[in-house]
C-alpha cells in the first residue's frame, strides 16, 4: 500500500493541530473549578466533546482504504468531519465567552 500523500496528510496534521487547541481551550476554560456547573456550561463541554471527537477520527476516516485506489471517498468524508469538528470547538469557544 503506497505512502498517503497530498491532502491525507494535510488533513490529519490540521486535525491534530485543531484538536490541541480545543484541549487548551478546555485547560484555560477550567472545567475543574469548584463551582457548581451551569447549564451553559454542559453545551460548551458537550459541544467541545463533539469537536473532538471529529476531529479524532479524521486520520482514521481518511487513511482507511477504499476499494478503487483512486476513489477519494473516504477524504471527502473526513473533510466533512474536519469542518464539523473545526465548527464545534470554536462554537464551544464563543458559547464559553458569550455565556
Amino acid at each position: 500500500m503506497p505512502s498517503p500523500s497530498g491532502s491525507v496528510p494535510a488533513l490529519s496534521s490540521a486535525s491534530a493541530t485543531i484538536f490541541s487547541i480545543g484541549i487548551v481551550f478546555l485547560g484555560y476554560w477550567g472545567m475543574y473549578e469548584p463551582t457548581g456547573w451551569r447549564v451553559a456550561d454542559v453545551f460548551v463541554f458537550v459541544f467541545a466533546l463533539i469537536g473532538f471527537g471529529c476531529l479524532g477520527l479524521v486520520p482514521w476516516v481518511a487513511t482507511s482504504p477504499v476499494e478503487p485506489e483512486t476513489s477519494d471517498r473516504r477524504v471527502r468524508i473526513a473533510r466533512h468531519l474536519f469542518l464539523a469538528g473545526v465548527t464545534a470547538i470554536w462554537l464551544a469557544v464563543a458559547m464559553s465567552v458569550v455565556f
